[in-house]
Parts: structure tokens; C-alpha cells; sequence
């Protein structure tokens, strides 16, 4: 799909040499505003139209709980990285679930899904009113003039928008109208704090031996530990990756579901695109099943089978094995896949791959981001995220798909938005995107998780009733957005997702608590951001009067209408070249604080009395319009100066300013 019409005729082709001197959506209109969200996150506060001229703006309309949303997110990322100086993306979260209107939900979205740019609560869908938006996701072209260039929606779109955006750039940076600064933002996940797991997923228990396999989702790895959670092992380095190997090297791309034969642990590696196989007894991890390259082709039964090594796939997100039958929630196609462990073969299993909720033969069943699963060998039970659902599917091969709780063949697909919080019994229940299960006797026990509750649903009846996470209106939640579940001896382990931890449910005494992971620590946390090289502006030597420190002023010099961000610090990293002893090495290894006065920072650098050295000098500071907008441009400026600390040199400060050309 095209952005509207506007990408012309030479959409596809190489940029020509005349690109720069032509518009590429000439006689566009101003792009409505941006206000009519009730919270901005990854931002200091309010962006609007204005703040961002200059800029070429992506609004990226989605919502969390979307496979297909989170699809772009790579591309998203991509685009960012190519173009991090001309290009801001805007999230506009426009919910569907009623979980998801909450700031607090979409805020622990953001940190777990790693964005790295600004969202706005758009809970009214506000804003998506008025860019006429209709699907998830949509994305908006804005270009630097604040024109209206065109939209695009769907996923698999990397190619086309990069080649439209340097056609936007290349016209603008030719009209001057392109500001290429450098923009910073305040990070949610800046403020998180480290913890031993980090958004569990899925949780898998081998009750004769005695373990557990944990998802460490957004560690990157599998937590395998006693049911008394002493720690047993750690499968992956935290790095994300799709690194075949050791326990210590292998790598992981936020995995989620698990099966286990054996000593063989098949692993869904859910955002690499790949199924894998850590062998226990050796401590390896190896490929088992996809190429790494996110599947676009839309897979039939009619396909039969295809070489597991050699066939892309799509966001696997749960396993479930029956002898060696490997059968995968296959959440981006909606369909229930198949891998002959013995054949080494893919296919689908169940499911048209259109996204519903409909009952019927697998040919003609559908599915709505199938995201769990459990079995007892000759039924499948599936968690259906985005229906609100759980179904029941045939083992045979000739069998159907059916529906036990929650709604389905509604007319123009209405059952993907019938949800809710409604025990009950068979279609009469109601949940939320639910994404767990497990099965222990005649029972399912369900992690609801945008209700934030267990569900125990009874497979004679169909009744459906709420075990766990009652909180009180006003109170802090019992679970937060659970997403695995596991039994053991009749208790439930519980991955309570978004609280980082392992929760443990003993429904005979209703009784509670925690699973402490002894030994447990998280893995070094991956720095979000990573400064550039400035070039350094030479400065005339500098004689100061000794003292115990010296003594630096940075006058500010900053657009008309801008002033330093409030919340944000000015700092400076001094570097001395050669060798010298004047200045203690630790005191130039960390940043030193500003303090502003009247347009000037003033930096103190501890020095032991009189000295010399060359220094270089790297200020950073954060501006933005009025000192509290919520998109900040980056000023950042290095300076190279000879400095001598001599008692009765009348200076006090060395001045940071490059001399007048």
C-alpha cells in the first residue's frame, strides 16, 4: 500500500539527482494539532505541531496489545537509527482495550516493548479522529512545514518509508526548511529500576524433576530454577541476539513459550522470528525451526509440509508438544502451526489466517493472535488474546475448532471486540486479552491479564470464576497483566508480568506469595542511547588563578523563544591529554554538574592547586520552548584549551566561547 497517492510517479526508483530541488507532496495542508491526549510519556510533557517544524514527523497510530503494532516497532527503530537527527516518530496510543486507556498500562508498554520515543494517551481517540484513521497500524507522514503529506497502514512498510523519507529530507535540507539537531527525550525506562526478572512471560514446570523454566522476556533469557526457586540455571548471556551456543553466549530476542521433552527444552523465540532447542545435558542452545526473517506470506493447510530450517515464520508466541508433534500459537499469521520433531517439517495446523473468531473445520477456523496454549493429548486449548476467548481445537487432523468461553462467529467480525470482566458460564463470559493457561484435571485455569485476575474454567460446564487478583478499587493491583501459568501439586506459579516476579497460588488455603529466585540477578543493563563525536573548537591558552578548583563559564546562546530544560541537568566532561597530576584521574572519568546563572553555566573542577594541562571540554545541555516542552533539542558543544593555574593570574574562569571569526 502506498501513502495515499502522494508518493508519485517515481515511487520505487532510485532517488534522481533532481530529488533535492522537488517536492515530493507539493500543495499538501497543515496537519491537524496534536492536542486531545490526556498524557505524553518518553517526553517531559506536552509536543505539539510547533515544537516539532523542522522536523520530519511519523505519527505511529497503534495500540499495545496489536501483534501487527508491534511489528513496526522495528522499522520504527530502523528509521529512527537512520535518520536520528531529521526524523522524530510520534506514538499515538488510541486503545482498544479498556486496560490499555490507562497511562500507567501503556507506560509499562513502552519500557517493555523498548520505544524509545514520545507516546501520547490518545484514550478519547481524540487524535485519531482527526487524521480520519481506521486501522492499526497507521502511519502519518508530517513533513518539516507541518504539512499533511500522506498515511500508510498495515506492517512490512520499511522499504517504501525510508524511500519516501529521503526524498522528504533531501527536499527540505535543500530548501532550508530541514533542522537537523539533535532532539532528546525524557526515557521511561530511565527511571526503571533494575530487578532479577524483567516482564516475565511464560512460565513451563516439569513437576518429576522438580523445575521451572521462566521466559525472562526482556532479559533475554530462560530462568531455570527448583520449585523452591533456588536458581538452577541461566540459558542466554542477556543480550539480544539470535546467537546459537553455550548457556553464557547464546542469545535471545524476547522468547515467551516453552515445551520440554526430556532433557530437550524447545524454546519459542518470539521476536527473532525462531523456534529453538537447548539441550540441557550439554548446555547448548541451536536452531530448530525458522530462518530469523519475519514470514510475510500468508501459509495454507493447503501448503502441507515445508523444511523447518528453511521456512520463515511469524511471531511464535506459545508451544505445546504431543509426542513429537511441536504445535505453535503462531501469532502472527493467527493460525496454530505444527512442527514434526521427527520429519523436521513445518505446517499449518489450524486456521485460514484470517484474524476471528469462528469456529468450524481447521480449514475454515479463525483465530485472533493466538498467544497460549495447553493440551491433555487429544485437545488443544488456546488462549485467544485478541478475540477475548478460549478455544478448544481437535488433535484429529479431520477435527474442528470450537469456542468455550467468550464470544465468536459474530457477523463482520464483532466477536475481536467483545471483552470484558464477566464470570459466567460458556459465551455468556467475558474477558480481557487474556494470554495464559494451564490445564490440571477437568480445569483451565486462565491468566486474564488486561483484567489482571485468574479465571478457573470448569471444561464440563464451561463455568468460568475468578480465583485471584481481587484488588480494591484504589488499591495497588494484586497481579499486574499476568501472562504464564503453570501447576504443580495444585498450586498455581503465576508470571505476574508487569511487578517483575513469580507469584505462587495455593487455592486450598488461599494463600499467596512470592517465589524468591535466590541467586538470581539481572544482566548488565544495554545502554539506550549512545553520544556522538562532537568536533572541538580550539580556544586561546587560558591562565587562571590557582586554587582548589578551576573554574569554568559556558555563556548559553539558544533559539529565540527556548530556554534550558528545567528538569534537565547542564553537564560537562573534562579530558585532560597527556600526562599530568594535577587533576586527579576519578575526578575526570564521571560528568560534573552546572549551575545557571543569568545565560551563563559555571563548572567547578576539583584540582590539586597549581598546574597545567591540556583539557578538552564536553558540554551538554537539554532546551526546549519555555524551558518546559516536552520535546527538547540536544546542544552539545566540545572545546580544546591549554590551561595554566598560576598564583596571581587575574582570571577566575576559563570562558568556553569560540573567539569571533
Amino acid at each position: 500500500m502506498a501513502l495515499a497517492d502522494d508518493a508519485g510517479p517515481e515511487a520505487g526508483k532510485a532517488p534522481m539527482d533532481k530529488a533535492a530541488a522537488e517536492n515530493p507532496f507539493p500543495n499538501r495542508f497543515p496537519a491537524p494539532g496534536l492536542e486531545g491526549g490526556i498524557e505524553w510519556m518518553n517526553a517531559r510533557g506536552e509536543i505539539t505541531l510547533k515544537d516539532l517544524r523542522g522536523k520530519v514527523v511519523l505519527l505511529d497510530f497503534w495500540t499495545y496489545c496489536c501483534i501487527n503494532c508491534m511489528h513496526v516497532l522495528p522499522d520504527l527503530e530502523y528509521l529512527e537509527k537512520k535518520y536520528p537527527k531529521e526524523l522524530v516518530v510520534i506514538g499515538v496510543h488510541s486503545a482498544k482495550f479498556d486496560n490499555e486507556k490507562d497511562s500507567e498500562s501503556i507506560r509499562q508498554a513502552i519500557v517493555r516493548y523498548e520505544i524509545e520515543h514520545p507516546v501520547v494517551n490518545d484514550a478519547n481517540m481524540t487524535i485519531w479522529r482527526k487524521y480520519g484513521v481506521r486501522a492499526w497500524p497507521t502511519l502519518v507522514l508530517i513533513d518539516p512545514e507541518g504539512n499533511y503529506c500522506g498515511y500508510i497502514s498495515g506492517e512490512g512498510n520499511r522499504e517504501l518509508l525510508d524511500l519516501i523519507l529521503g526524498k522528504v529530507i533531501a527536499y527540505h535540507r535543500a530548501k532550508g526548511t530541514l533542522d537537523d539537531t539533535p532532539v532528546n527525550f525524557a526515557l521511561e525506562a530511565e527511571k526503571a529500576a533494575a530487578t532479577p526478572l524483567r516482564y516475565p512471560g511464560k512460565i513451563l514446570a516439569d513437576a518429576e524433576r522438580g523445575r521451572l523454566f521462566i521466559s525472562d522476556s526482556n532479559h533475554n533469557r530462560i530462568v531455570v530454577a527448583g520449585l523452591d526457586g533456588k536458581v538452577i540455571d541461566v540459558i542466554g548471556s542477556g543480550a539480544v541476539g539470535n546467537k546459537d551456543g553455550d548457556f553464557a553466549t547464546a542469545e535471545f530476542d524476547h522468547p515467551q513459550g516453552m515445551a520440554l521433552q526430556g532433557e530437550m527444552l524447545y524454546v519459542a523465540d518470539t521476536e527473532n522470528h525462531l523456534l529453538r532447542a537447548v539441550d540441557l545435558g550439554k548446555k547448548t542452545v541451536t536452531r530448530l525451526a525458522g530462518t530469523g526473517v519475519q514470514s510475510r506470506d500468508r501459509w495454507t493447510l493447503r501448503d502441507g509440509a515445508q523444511p523447518a530450517l528453511r521456512t520463515a515464520i511469524n511471531s511464535p508466541w506459545d508451544l505445546a508438544l504431543v509426542g513429537d508433534q511441536l504445535y505453535i500459537a503462531m501469532a502472527g499469521p493467527h493460525q496454530i502451526w505444527k512442527l514434526d520433531l521427527t520429519g523436521q517439517t513445518l505446517s499449518v495446523f489450524s486456521g485460514s489466517g484470517r484474524e476471528d473468531v469462528t469456529n468450524g473445520p481447521h480449514r475454515e477456523a479463525a483465530y485472533a493472535q493466538p498467544s497460549g496454549l495447553a493440551t491433555d493429548g487429544t485437545t488443544l486449548y488456546v488462549v485467544d488474546s485478541e478475540g477475548s476467548a478460549i478455544r478448544a481445537v481437535d488433535l484429529d487432523p479431520v477435527g474442528e475448532a470450537r469456542t468455550i468461553v467468550g464470544a465468536s462467529d459474530e457477523p463482520g467480525g464483532r466477536a475481536l471486540f467483545e471483552f470484558g470482566d464477566r464470570d459466567g458460564i460458556g459465551e455468556d463470559v467475558r474477558l480481557q486479552h487474556p494470554l495464559g493457561i494451564a490445564l490440571s484435571g477437568g480445569m483451565l485455569f486462565v491468566a486474564d491479564s488486561y483484567n489482571h485476575k485468574i479465571k478457573a474454567i470448569d471444561l464440563k460446564t464451561a463455568s468460568t470464576t475468578t480465583v485471584l487478583g481481587k484488588s480494591k478499587a484504589g488499591q495497588p493491583r494484586e497481579l499486574n497483566e499476568p501472562a504464564g501459568l503453570a501447576v504443580v501439586d495444585g498450586k498455581l506459579f503465576i508470571a505476574d508480568t508487569n511487578h517483575h516476579r513469580i507469584r505462587v497460588y495455593d487455592p486450598r488455603q488461599d494463600a499467596v506469595q512470592d517465589l524468591e529466585l535466590a541467586g538470581l540477578s539481572p544482566p548488565p543493563k544495554p545502554k539506550l542511547s549512545r553520544d556522538e563525536p562532537v568536533a572541538a573548537v580550539e580556544l586561546p591558552d587560558a591562565a587562571v588563578a590557582a586554587g582548589p578548583t578551576l573554574e569554568f563559564e559556558y555563556p548559553v546562546v539558544l533559539p529565540e523563544g527556548y530556554k534550558i530544560a528545567k528538569d534537565a541537568p547542564v553537564t560537562a566532561r573534562i579530558e585532560a591529554e597527556g600526562e599530568q597530576t594535577w587533576i586527579p584521574g576519578e575526578r575526570l572519568e564521571s560528568r560534573i554538574e552546572g549551575k545557571v546563572e543569568e545565560g551563563v553555566v559555571r563548572f567547578a573542577l576539583p584540582v590539586d592547586g597549581a598546574g597545567e594541562a591540556r583539557l578538552k571540554v564536553s558540554v551538554s545541555l537539554q532546551y526546549c520552548r519555555a524551558g518546559i516542552g516536552g520535546l527538547c533539542k540536544l546542544k552539545r558543544e566540545a572545546f580544546v584549551v591549554s590551561v595554566a593555574a598560576r598564583a596571581g593570574a587575574d582570571a577566575r574562569s576559563v570562558v568556553l566561547k569560540a573567539p569571533a571569526k
